[in-house]
């Protein structure tokens, strides 16, 4: 008899009491209705929630062996915990879905037909959005900046989900980043993808978890990652500034020569050059501290995650790594 091949769904999640129950039965259906030639496993790492999120879970798992959990000892952030569920899967494909309904679980059999045509990553492309419009600006500007100063092409709208093929999950599992950058990851490393476009609705249910801080902290992990332009451009800035105040200050010089007695520059150059000079010294000393802090954290060489406890898994002893 032919092995059944085995789709692995990872769900992170992180205060979901009102989403969870939900979208594990949405993703169980979709299996048993619309991809019956499959196995599946649903594997959920909670973050550490503060709600019910936990206790729905064991309920859950105990009703279908086919759905893991992975409790975490405490938050570990967004970038560190859905990469760690996605090294504890080893279907023949694994899927990464968010909890909240805004990548729709209805994608799932869209994934599955583009793999079964020979692509090994089949990514989840927002084609529209219903967050607001300052916030959608502040995202196309962000990525076609970091197209711009990175080697690395990556992927406009795409979030992390989609469908990656055990052969590039086999090559996330050895990389050992403490802070990863799955997006970039999947832009360096990942093979030639295909793409799914959808609608990004709101959330179903529930607070979303991000804020400016969170959202600012990703994208600056992004660019030190992965970016050396902004460092140069600070080396590149300051010979232009050094070179312009010397061109300035012979001007200065020569025009206070020839007209000693009423030749007066004022004290509002001088203040705007030093605020200017100052802004840009602030700015860079920023950076800088940036990716020191981003040097630091992997220096550490921190496990991702720790694991408090696992369920449903065939070896339940927490794995941290």
């Amino acid at each position: 008899m032919k092995r059944k091949k085995k789709i692995s769904v990872v769900i992170p999640c992180y205060n979901e009491e009102e989403n969870i129950r939900a979208m594990t039965e949405t993703v169980v259906g979709i299996f048993e209705k619309d991809l019956p030639d499959y196995d599946y496993e649903i594997i959920c790492i909670d973050n550490h929630s503060k709600d019910r999120t936990r206790v729905l879970l064991r309920e859950i798992c105990a009703q279908n062996p086919r759905i893991k959990a992975i409790f975490n000892a405490r938050n570990f952030g967004q970038m560190r915990s859905p990469v760690h569920g996605l090294k504890q899967a080893y279907g023949d494909a694994v899927i990464r879905l968010n909890a909240d309904f805004q990548d729709p679980p209805e994608l799932i059999p869209r994934f599955v037909h583009e793999w079964e045509k020979g692509s090994k990553i089949v990514l989840g492309i927002k084609n529209k959005t219903e967050e607001g419009a300052l916030m959608a600006w502040l995202r196309r500007r962000y990525y076609r900046i970091l197209r711009k100063i990175t080697e690395v092409g990556h992927i406009e709208n795409f979030t992390g989900v989609g469908l990656y093929d055990k052969a590039f999950v086999d090559v996330v599992r050895k990389i050992h980043d403490p802070m990863p950058y799955f997006r970039g990851m999947v832009a360096e490393f990942g093979y030639d993808y295909a793409s799914v476009y959808y609608d990004r609705p709101n959330r179903r249910a529930g607070k979303s978890k991000n804020n400016f801080y969170s959202l600012y902290d990703v994208a600056m992990t992004g660019i030190t990652s992965y970016s050396k332009v902004l460092l140069r451009l600070a080396t590149f800035l300051g010979v232009l500034i050094g070179g312009a105040s010397v061109v300035i200050a012979i001007v200065y010089l020569i025009l206070k020569l020839i007209h000693w007695n009423w030749f007066r520059s004022g004290i509002a150059p001088l203040v705007i050059g030093v605020f200017f000079l100052g802004g840009v010294e602030l700015f860079f000393t920023g950076l800088l501290g940036e990716y020191i802090q981003s040097i630091n954290q992997r220096v550490l060489d921190r496990p991702l995650v720790v694991e408090e406890e696992r369920i449903n898994f065939d070896d339940n002893t927490p794995v941290n790594e």
